[in-house]
């Protein structure tokens, strides 16, 4: 890469802790921390929540993807959008009107403390390991640079980097920080697309567009591939999409955590929604981007051009063939999007063991002066925590992007399924939820490594089915122990905490 990148890259990735420290605000309590107060626009909101569950992955990966199964991930986008309108429908209204800082204050009023604390810990180690992922994910590009320049490091030390960067303005400005630098990273890594896809379409002969046509690259709907074993499959996506959704937005922390950040349930429910549809236009930025360059690369292997997965297509064509300055711009906001996604699993992490875990071993809680200090504490906890998560994943060789959805697929279906228990059961009791949540991550976790036979391969079942496979178990579990009470339960109403 040429110097005047590198310097871009740098100056850009110093800049974002300054932006971060000069939008903090005044952070005086934790309800400032965790939800900034509750008067964030929702327009910064919906970007932010857009910028916080892309990520380097969805930039780098998803072009690539194009190699495999063309536009069909963009099935998934759309019962994206179907489930983000369930969750504003159904789950918004309530967290709105408990004035929640969490989504498990909800399970705590429903069942008691202790659902309320063994669905954070599930968060919190999902999370772990799925921005763990995106972290990895991040150091791809950064390594693939020093590269070039003969510089070899180890993936552990690009982290660490990337992670004392981030966590100097998430500790000190919490979600209000976080969301306004995602405003400024949204911007750049999506223009940065746009640009690419216009430098693609010059060097790219007349007419590339029906090449890729041709070769079916813009696939769209798929009806004809195995529904189970498919993640691309028409009915797979929409349906598993939108129950992934449900559960990534109505029942994960780091989104919920942006949601309750804006000033009324319309505002969220705006926020929620648009974030969908503008996710839909991103993915197909992205595999218009991957169209051209299947197009550029003639369709290669990625073993023939010496990448270890597809990958690797997109951070080939960045540093190999981007003007000087336009390439060191959008490497900063794949990076940018990474620290992004790490702001916002810290600042959630730090907002969940304060707000529930603390819950299961204080029999008051916290003052607001106490609220801050600990979660500024677990910030850096976490951070740490991170760092050691993220070099694990240094030997993948799939697409990084399938391999962090995959990792949900453990405990979305528990989480989604305790809270329909606690809203569809009456007679379900905190006894009830709590088996039938282990009962459901147990079961999961074998399901997920399940291998089946098909057409030669060893194949899984399809990964947007996790999550709905795991609310059902959960309603049958919950149900049929619930079949025990004779009256319903009543709900414990215990006093939300105000963190």
């Amino acid at each position: 890469m040429h110097p005047a990148d590198i310097a871009i890259i740098v100056l850009y990735l110093l800049a974002m802790p300054v932006i971060g420290l000069l939008l903090r605000g005044k952070q005086r309590t934790g309800a400032d921390f965790f939800v900034g107060g509750r008067s964030l626009p929702w327009w910064a909101v919906c970007l932010s929540v857009v910028a916080t569950e892309t990520s380097t992955l969805t930039v780098i990966s998803t072009p690539g993807l194009v190699w495999g199964s063309g536009f069909t991930y963009l099935q998934l986008a759309l019962g994206y959008i179907i489930g983000r309108i369930v969750v504003s429908l159904v789950l918004l209204p309530r967290y709105f009107k408990g004035n929640f800082v969490t989504a498990y204050t909800f399970l705590g009023n429903r069942f008691g403390t202790a659902s309320q604390g063994v669905a954070s810990l599930a968060f919190v180690v999902t999370r772990l390991l799925a921005e763990g992922v995106r972290l990895f994910a991040g150091a791809i590009p950064i390594q693939a640079i020093l590269s070039s320049y003969g510089l070899h490091t180890e993936y552990w030390h690009i982290v660490l980097g990337l992670t004392v960067l981030t966590v100097i303005y998430t500790y000190v400005g919490g979600v209000r920080s976080v969301v306004w630098v995602d405003v400024v990273q949204l911007a750049l890594y999506l223009g940065g697309a746009i640009v690419a896809v216009f430098v693609l379409n010059s060097m790219l002969p007349e007419g590339w567009m029906s090449t890729a046509a041709a070769g079916g690259r813009y696939q769209f709907f798929d009806f004809a591939s195995n529904i189970v074993t498919s993640q691309y499959a028409f009915v797979t996506a929409i349906v598993g999409g939108a129950v992934f959704a449900m559960a990534s937005h109505g029942s994960d922390q780091v989104i919920v955590q942006r949601v309750l950040a804006t000033k009324s349930l319309r505002d969220g429910q705006k926020a929620l929604i648009g974030s969908g549809i503008l996710v839909f236009v991103q993915f197909g930025l992205f595999l218009l981007v991957g169209s051209g360059l299947w197009v550029l690369y003639h369709g290669a292997a990625p073993k023939s051009l010496g990448l270890t997965n597809t990958d690797g297509f997109f951070a080939k064509f960045v540093v190999e063939d981007l003007p000087v300055g336009v390439a060191g711009l959008l490497i900063a906001g794949i990076l940018a999007s990474t620290m992004g996604a790490l702001a916002s699993a810290l600042n959630a992490l730090s907002t969940s063991t304060v707000t529930d875990l603390y819950r299961m071993f204080r029999l008051k809680p916290l003052d607001e002066g106490a609220a801050l200090r600990s979660g500024r504490l677990w910030t850096l906890v976490w951070a740490a925590v991170f760092v050691v998560f993220a070099s694990m994943f240094s030997s993948t060789t799939g697409p990084v992007i399938e391999l962090g959805l995959g990792i949900t697929g453990y405990t979305y279906g528990a989480l989604l399924g305790a809270f329909a228990l606690g809203l569809l059961v009456r007679r379900a009791s905190q006894a009830d939820a709590v088996i039938a949540f282990l009962v459901t991550v147990a079961v999961m976790a074998v399901v997920v490594s399940l291998k089946f036979t098909v057409g030669g391969k060893q194949v899984g079942l399809a990964f947007p089915w996790f999550t709905l496979l795991g609310v059902l178990i959960t309603l049958v579990v919950g149900g049929l122990l619930s079949l025990r009470h004779r009256t319903p339960a009543e709900p414990v109403l215990a006093e939300v905490s105000r963190a």
